[in-house]
């Protein structure tokens, strides 16, 4: 450091270059790592014919298990409605016709691709309970871990609309949704540790995270939407279950939510406009599977 007459000190020249210099070699470091993990996890999924990103380290046990764990510690919190009660037996009834279907969507889905399904499922230990509670919402985990929510029954209001939402969530699992957004989270991590690492300071860090979100996170989060809507709709199509339900149950469920939705660019999941545009187009895809697959008469 040099001194100006005043005694202050100044910075010796090129010390800002190397400063600005080891920041941009940290940046280029994680880039190059984030790049190196999201290439080499990349892998082709049958039933959607698309690229996606799966951490090659997470099995499909530790998968499992970590779907089992979050079900238990849900059922702790929540209160399960007894299982021998009308709702929790129609329930599981359309769930073991739901599952029932599986093999053969995930096979059809798949050579619409000209490849073989993972039968990713084969290994789940399926399960299903009702929870007391006013949410209208269900879920799957991995593992085949499922819980419907007694709010939904009201919005759905028949076994054809509860079976497109049902068919929804376990399409999330059959997917692995839950193992692509880990792999999503570790590359967030990553770009989180570039921005401490090289010194930037917190607004900065907090614009370039908010740009991840935007461009990246939240389009590939409603991308998942999309796809658990059409593969569950196949679903409850093959299951002899009416498709054409799925259009009035996601009016509903706008209701449901005030009317208003958050921008769909800001928000997790296709709105509702969008959604049903979609179901519309597949519609005819539906019928078919319904047809093909459905041992009753149309």
């Amino acid at each position: 450091m040099r001194q100006d007459p005043f005694g202050r000190q100044q910075p010796s020249p090129g010390r800002g270059r190397r400063v600005g210099g080891l920041r941009i070699g940290i940046l280029l470091l994680f880039a190059a790592y984030g790049a190196y993990y999201y290439f080499s996890n990349r892998t082709e999924d049958p039933v959607t014919g698309q690229k996606v990103l799966i951490d090659r380290s997470l099995s499909v046990d530790d998968e499992k298990s970590l779907g089992l764990q979050a079900y238990q510690e849900i059922l702790s919190q929540e209160r399960p409605v007894d299982p021998s009660l009308p709702i929790s037996q129609e329930i599981r009834g359309i769930a073991d016709r739901l599952i029932a279907k599986v093999d053969d969507v995930e096979a059809a889905l798949a050579a619409e691709h000209g490849m073989q399904p993972t039968r990713f499922s084969q290994t789940f230990e399926w399960e299903v309970n009702v929870i007391d509670s006013d949410q209208a919402n269900a879920f799957c985990l991995p593992g085949g871990k499922m819980a419907v929510y007694t709010g939904l029954v009201p919005v759905a209001q028949n076994e054809n609309a509860m079976a497109v939402v049902m068919g929804h969530e376990i399409a999330h699992a059959l997917l692995r949704h839950g193992a692509q957004r880990m792999a999503q989270q570790r590359l967030t991590q990553v770009g989180q540790m570039a921005g401490a690492m090289s010194g930037m300071d917190p607004q900065q860090q907090q614009m370039v995270m908010a740009a991840m979100g935007y461009g990246y996170l939240l389009p590939y989060a409603r991308k998942h939407e999309t796809e658990a809507d059409e593969v569950g709709l196949m679903l409850a199509a093959a299951a002899c279950f009416d498709p054409r339900e799925a259009v009035p149950l996601w009016e509903r469920m706008g209701q449901s939510g005030g009317g208003e939705s958050a921008p769909e660019f800001s928000s997790t999941h296709p709105n509702p406009g969008t959604r049903i545009q979609n179901l519309q187009a597949l519609m005819p895809k539906a019928l078919e599977y319904r047809e093909r697959f459905c041992e009753q008469a149309m």
